[in-house]
Parts: structure tokens; C-alpha cells; sequence
């Protein structure tokens, strides 16, 4: 069962920033996500998931009603750290 992908306002920014060769990175994670959407849950009580798209790059996403939310694409770790600390 496939399940619908929204992006945040913010998610489609930051994939509207990425080079050339990391989007499609990103857009097959995005379908591996539409088909197995629970991967790994953050820590610290964050209500949301994260997907490992390189050693760097991550996706944040939050999953309801049979919708997935992707809330941001994260291109390399330090985005992804100094969003994640503002949650700590």
C-alpha cells in the first residue's frame, strides 16, 4: 500500500536548494518512505521520523491518516543538528 507524500513549505525549499546530483537521492527515498513508511523514531519525545538519505542528508517526516508529511530535507548534518538541538 502506497501511501500520499506533502511537503511542508519549508521541505519544498530546501529540496529547491539542493544540487543536481542529490535530488534524485532524495526522490527515491521518497518512494522507499511511500511503501515502508516507519523507519526510525527520534529521541527526546520529537514526534516525528527521520530517513537517512546519505551519511549527511535527512528527511524528516511525520505520519497521520495515511498521509506522510515530509517536513524538511536536511542536505548535510549540520542543518539537521541545529534543528534537532532546538528540540532538546
Amino acid at each position: 500500500m502506497m501511501m500520499e507524500l506533502i511537503f511542508s513549505d519549508s521541505a519544498k525549499k530546501e529540496l529547491g536548494d539542493m544540487t543536481r546530483d542529490l535530488k534524485p537521492v532524495f526522490l527515491k527515498h521518497f518512494e522507499k518512505i511511500k511503501i515502508m513508511p516507519l523507519r526510525r523514531h527520534m529521541k527526546y519525545g520529537i514526534p516525528y521520523h527521520v530517513e537517512n538519505v546519505t551519511r549527511q542528508a535527512r528527511i524528516i517526516y511525520h505520519i497521520e491518516d495515511e498521509v506522510i508529511y515530509i517536513l524538511h530535507c536536511f542536505k548535510n548534518h549540520k542543518e539537521y543538528e541545529r534543528w534537532y538541538r532546538s528540540y532538546k
